[in-house]
């Protein structure tokens, strides 16, 4: 597939017509994401293992602007499949949000073999997957974007992680080579690089690990979700359009 020649071409979709796919999207972050974009006028695709409360609801209540699918970060032919169905949907894809992910913490001297496989299937392997799908499509309509979501894991050392924060940093050097490569497709992508924040994956920390934390982050706290999801919306809007190959490090100063 040849690069297009029109280098003026636009990013994505303007308005209504603008399609997202994020992974993920039934809690957390991705599903904070799902209604965010949804508020702002976008179509949203989104899958997981199975469908909560707030897909349900999403499905009777927004049913011509989102789309969700059953898929599981191990299967690849799902996760193609999930993209081919948004784009039948919606007749397009114009950003793309890698944020499904697992954590398994544990020393790497017991962590086995299966788990070593599961995480970098659903951490590495499912993000490539679902990007070459999505990228395909952007390429053939004219541009698009990429955001990964990574961890401060890749980045900075902790016990316990160890299989966890390779799988975050090769995300990161995923999206530099990525960017390089597509960029002459009009497709920024970029990766986000998140602290500790509030969430599913931080709710079962220990009040003393949670003062240990607080106390090495300079601005005194963990981040909220939304604020997170701030920086995610600002890295696919139009203010950060000459921004791509980048990890956008969001943390309070933890890594600094």
């Amino acid at each position: 597939m040849s690069a297009p020649e029109a280098a003026e071409a636009p990013e994505g979709a303007a308005g209504e017509d603008r399609v997202a796919l994020v992974s993920g999207g039934s809690r957390g972050l991705g599903r904070l994401l799902v209604e965010r974009l949804l508020a702002d006028g976008w179509r949203v695709a989104t899958f997981s293992r199975s469908a909560n409360d707030f897909v349900k609801g999403l499905q009777a209540e927004r049913g011509e602007s989102f789309l969700w699918e059953a898929a599981d970060l191990g299967d690849p032919d799902a996760l193609r499949g999930v993209v081919r169905t948004a784009v039948r949907r919606f007749g397009r894809v114009d950003l793309l949000v890698n944020n499904a992910a697992v954590l398994h913490q544990e020393l790497f001297l017991t962590t086995s073999r299966k788990q070593t496989e599961t995480l970098i299937a659903s951490n590495l392997l499912a993000p490539i997957t679902i990007a070459q799908a999505c990228a395909r499509a952007m390429a053939r309509q004219g541009g698009g974007q990429i955001l990964n979501i990574s961890s401060i894991n890749a980045i900075r050392g902790y016990r316990g992680v160890a299989v966890y924060a390779a799988t975050k940093a090769g995300l990161d050097g995923f999206s530099r080579s990525l960017a390089r490569e597509l960029g002459a497709f009009n497709i920024r992508v970029n990766s986000l690089v998140p602290g500790f924040f509030d969430s599913d994956m931080t709710e079962d920390v220990t009040d003393r690990n949670r003062e240990r934390i607080q106390n090495r982050t300079p601005l005194g706290r963990l981040g909220t979700m939304n604020e997170i999801a701030d920086a995610v919306l600002y890295l696919i809007s139009p203010a950060s359009s000459f921004i791509t190959g980048q990890s956008i490090v969001v943390d309070g100063g933890i890594t600094c």
